[in-house]
């Protein structure tokens, strides 16, 4: 049972800067050639961009918000729960907000609601109502926390049009509890159903604000055939996801007003996430929220990559304008399967968290149930809350530092089925990988730009746009994309991008074919054997895309490739792929072409390099090294390798740069770990010194750099603007904060 002697009993856990940690990393050490480190002494710092001015208007009050709790509760809490204990914990922990289940399958208040099955440890109690008071009198708001998306049988006897059908039309079911039926989105279980529950709640109780967890689907979209389903388009084309996002906002804006019925100032608010694949239009559905709801909590199976939170905070800062956003990070393992009444390992939650304000969202933590049988979680949240806590000017970002951008094509991510060739499930699950993960390699600073978010004012801050594959473009999109290059920047793009339009309509030629003086010959191509080989054209092997490869004349191409029609003076041409057993058959019948690798072209300050193949997601399924060196390669190339912040040293490491309101951080995220791809962290090797260099907009003048976690004030210098420091040592994680004058 949850008593207050319990809740807040907790052993000690190592704090981030003091963990025990491996010493010893063979699984990430590198040949010389390859070594994940960044030295980059060719380099040429830029000017950061004038500082913005400060904004005095006023702000909404969630803005204000830094830390985020939940204890997500279960039908059994009621009975066990230390109402006092739980709001003593949360407070303690300083958050400035917690969840409280109003609703979900169950009422937590004596509700009236038809079909609103009072949990049967309620006994008329007033549940809800008695968690809100107590944490308000501690001075913490309050989310009404719902879930929509499950009932029971007796609503669905009653209003058999609510539920989710399968093409035999019989009902979909829960997977996990099989009484439970899916709720249809399009049904008037939303029109009539919520909406009674939200008016309830608020005539009954002061909440600031309403949440809607399990609605709508996050990187997925819902295939139902429904009575009103059957009616709409296919659930895996264009029109239908253009028919979900337009009932998502419908739905959203009704539901906003409501909330707003009692109080201006509160909102509704629902599942976000599902990072570069979302659920609703990105671009559409950050123009309509006001709290960005990051359901993301933690690794999965079918997302293994460590950096799946930094992920979704990159996309958030594509999409908010400045509007806040917030992660979960769930204190038990979010795998499947998993144990979620248990508590993960601190480390991998820590490293959640550090995701979390890295990318620039605010941290929320979050545990099931009140039994209290696994405290381990407590001292996680309670210390990391409280770090924080002593940094907030420093964590709370206003824009980023980044002069390259990565084009998220959401409806190539969500609808695009990547080519028959590739006979894989996950194809942009592995693109979306294999570029990320280079980019972190090469140390770049780098954006998400969203697709439907291509217009010049935000376009000029970089130097370069990266499309991996971005097989879905409008004409509109490409267009605005040819503006960019008109105007100087740079494209790198490959395989299928702006093959099909924003219908998913193959075209007869790429829409950007005139961009890059490419021109299509033929259908994809994939491997059976060896996949094709890239030839380095020897009038080009001085090329500056190919820096680093001696002693042979052969690179890895990539596993599929659009073919391409010849051109002029290609620097890379292609080897068709051939036998790789027997060994005996193991050689090119066609050892030279012409058709083209890469396409590259210049003119002015512009630059564009095309990819016949799929490289990034090559790179990503085979870990083939000159695969990495001619990514880089060729994105050093596409900027004149121009950066605006540099940091050099050991390790594998992900790097955000803020500006704030005192001056700058750069957040150091420590991924030099066996565990940085598959598994869950159990150990992270330290890594030694990293210069950091920034070159300061003019007027700039630096008081201090501290480092955040290690609570130390740290040398700088600062010679022709440019700012120079050590960070000494990055265990998990490191936040250098620059204040100026």
């Amino acid at each position: 049972m949850l008593s207050r002697r319990g809740f807040l009993k907790s052993g000690l856990i190592t704090g981030a800067a003091g963990l025990p940690l491996s010493s010893s990393l063979s699984a990430l050490d590198a040949p010389p050639a390859l070594a994940i480190t960044t030295t980059d002494d060719h380099a040429r710092l830029v000017e950061l961009p004038p500082r913005l001015q400060p904004d005095h208007a006023p702000q909404p009050w969630q803005k204000s918000v830094r830390r985020v709790g939940q204890t997500n509760m279960t039908e059994h809490d009621p009975a066990v729960m230390d109402i006092e204990a739980w709001a003593d914990y949360w407070h303690a922990a300083k958050a400035d907000i917690v969840f409280v289940s109003v609703t979900g399958i169950l009422a937590y208040y004596p509700s009236k609601v038809p079909f609103h099955r009072h949990g049967k440890y309620l006994n008329g109690r007033d549940f809800f109502g008695e968690c809100a008071a107590a944490a308000k009198k501690r001075g913490m708001r309050v989310v009404a926390r719902m879930s929509p998306d499950l009932n029971w049988p007796e609503a669905l006897a009653a209003h058999p049009e609510w539920a989710m059908r399968h093409k035999d039309g019989s009902v979909q079911h829960s997977g996990e509890e099989p009484r439970l039926f899916k709720t249809c989105m399009f049904s008037s279980y939303m029109d009539d159903y919520i909406p009674a529950i939200i008016r309830e709640v608020n005539s009954l109780y002061d909440v600031d604000c309403f949440y809607a967890n399990g609605w709508p689907p996050l990187g997925s979209l819902p295939d139902c055939h429904c009575a009103i389903c059957s009616k709409l388009p296919a659930s895996d084309t264009p029109a239908y996801w253009r028919a979900f996002t337009d009932r998502v906002l419908d739905l959203w804006q009704r539901y906003d007003a409501l909330a707003k019925e009692r109080k201006n100032d509160s909102f509704f608010f629902a599942n976000s996430g599902g990072n570069v694949r979302g659920g609703p239009n990105l671009d559409r559905l950050a123009k309509t929220l006001v709290w960005f709801q990051a359901d993301n909590q933690g690794r999965t199976q079918h997302e293994p990559a460590i950096w799946g939170c930094s992920l979704q905070g990159r996309v958030c800062n594509a999409v908010l304008d400045g509007k806040f956003a917030a992660n979960v990070t769930a204190a038990y393992s979010s795998s499947q399967p998993g144990w979620r009444n248990a508590s993960k390992n601190p480390l991998e939650a820590r490293m959640w968290l550090n995701q979390t304000l890295a990318s620039g969202m605010v941290p929320y933590f979050h545990f099931v149930g009140a039994e209290n049988e696994d405290r381990r979680w407590q001292p996680v949240g309670r210390e990391y809350f409280d770090w924080t806590a002593k940094h907030d000017a420093h964590l709370t970002t206003r824009r980023s530092i980044a002069n390259i951008g990565v084009v998220i094509g959401q409806g190539t991510q969500l609808l695009y089925p990547g080519p028959a060739t590739a006979r894989s499930r996950n194809y942009m699950h592995e693109t979306t990988n294999g570029i990320y993960d280079a980019l972190l390699r090469g140390r770049f600073a780098w954006d998400y730009v969203h697709e439907d978010r291509l217009d010049p004012d935000r376009l000029k801050k970089y130097r370069a746009l990266l499309l991996p594959n971005v097989a879905m473009l409008s004409d509109r999109q490409c267009g605005q994309l040819r503006e960019y290059v008109k105007a100087g920047g740079s494209l790198m793009a490959s395989f299928e991008t702006g093959l099909y339009d924003e219908d998913l309509k193959l075209r007869a030629e790429f829409g950007l074919a005139d961009v890059f003086g490419i021109s299509r010959a033929g259908d994809a191509i994939g491997t059976n054997g060896n996949p094709y080989y890239a030839r380095i054209e020897s009038n080009h092997s001085g090329h500056a895309i190919l820096n680093g490869f001696t002693d042979t004349n052969w690179l890895p191409g990539a596993e599929n490739r659009v073919p391409l029609k010849p051109v002029d003076d290609p620097a890379l041409t292609v080897v068709p792929g051939f036998v790789r057993y027997p060994p005996e058959l193991a050689y090119p019948p066609q050892s030279h072409t012409t058709e083209p690798a890469v396409v590259l072209r210049e003119s002015g300050a512009s630059r564009t390099a095309w990819f016949a193949g799929d490289v990034e997601r090559s790179w990503w399924i085979t870990g083939h090294g000159d695969l990495l060196r001619l990514m880089h390669n060729t994105i050093r190339w596409l900027t004149n390798d121009e950066r605006q912040i540099q940091v050099e040293g050991p390790g594998f490491v992900e790097m955000f740069a803020w500006e704030t309101a005192p001056g700058y951080a750069v957040h150091l995220l420590n991924y030099n770990t066996p565990d940085a791809q598959h598994g869950w962290l159990q150990s992270i090797e330290p890594l030694g010194p990293q210069l950091v260099r920034m070159k300061l907009p003019p007027g700039a003048r630096v008081k201090s750099v501290e480092l955040l976690r290690a609570g130390d004030v740290i040398p700088h210098r600062v010679e022709d603007a440019a700012l120079q420091f050590t960070v000494p040592v990055i265990h998990d994680y490191e936040v250098a904060a620059v204040t100026l004058t």
